[in-house]
């Protein structure tokens, strides 16, 4: 399933690859696309949408 979210504190590549590694430390095989001009984060992922926001959470960003 795909899970769009927006992250207002993104700001770089460094950020992307933040979320990217704290949403693959729960889900392995989930990939990510995160887009920094539009703050839009989508996530292929068979895990919980409300456990990905936590994990990005978790790594210190705002989820919208």
């Amino acid at each position: 399933m795909a899970i769009e979210l927006t992250v207002p504190n993104m700001a770089c590549s460094a950020c992307s690859d933040t979320i990217t590694q704290a949403v693959q430390a729960i889900d392995p095989s989930a990939t990510v696309q995160a887009d920094t001009k539009t703050k839009l984060v989508v996530i292929e992922t068979q895990t919980p949408e409300a456990t990905v926001k936590a994990a990005i959470v978790a790594a210190g960003y705002s989820v919208t």
